[in-house]
């Protein structure tokens, strides 16, 4: 009866004691594997440094603006109205860089009236090219503040420098150049990536 009892003691003891060896043994291998994994996935410096950023626009609505993070910088993302894309030729007279023919302001495939892939989508920095304030989104037509020329556009409270809704520069203000677009590229109609080149061309 004891030898019985031991026996059967000894067996529920082995049991829980290989039970919880298995436990802490799998708890172990979890808090192994998790930094592992997790080094796999972009950290925030990668993303800082230029790792790209998915955006689902699928929401965005026309004369919506969005904004979002990319390499510290702040990326706007604007759907432009019929109106707003009719308006853009008007404007030529008036800019300083009306074919965006300064080259390291926009990929190739960005090289276009509309400074896009597709022309309702404006990608662009939402950094003043003077000296790296934040303009403003302005899509209000001929306000007393911006004359009447302007018919939508980013404004810099910084300095005055004016953009269109193809962040073109206006002639004879501060800012050198037009608002940068970044390299981007479309993985779905409603799914974009900012960071990497489009196959596309301009």
């Amino acid at each position: 009866m004891t030898d019985a009892w031991n026996k059967n003691g000894m067996n529920g003891r082995r049991r829980f004691l290989i039970a919880a060896t298995s436990v802490a043994g799998g708890v172990a291998c979890v808090a192994w594997a998790t930094p592992f994994v997790l080094s796999m996935m972009p950290s925030e410096r990668a993303k800082a440094a230029g790792a790209p950023v998915e955006v689902d626009i699928s929401k965005l609505e026309p004369g919506m603006l969005l904004a979002v993070e990319w390499r510290g910088k702040v990326v706007w993302i604007l759907k432009r109205t019929p109106e707003m894309l009719a308006n853009l030729a008007k404007l030529d007279p008036l800019l300083a860089d009306p074919k965006s023919e300064k080259e390291d302001q926009q990929p190739k495939y960005a090289q276009n009236p509309t400074r896009s892939i597709k022309p309702e989508i404006l990608i662009t920095e939402g950094v003043c090219t003077h000296l790296g304030c934040s303009p403003v989104f302005r899509k209000d037509i001929a306000p007393a503040d911006l004359g009447p020329d302007w018919l939508g556009g980013f404004f810099c409270p910084c300095h005055g420098s004016k953009f269109d809704l193809a962040g073109r520069v206006y002639q004879n203000l501060p800012a050198p150049t037009n608002l940068i677009i970044p390299p981007h590229t479309y993985l779905s109609d409603s799914l974009l990536l900012i960071g990497a080149d489009s196959k596309e061309t301009a």
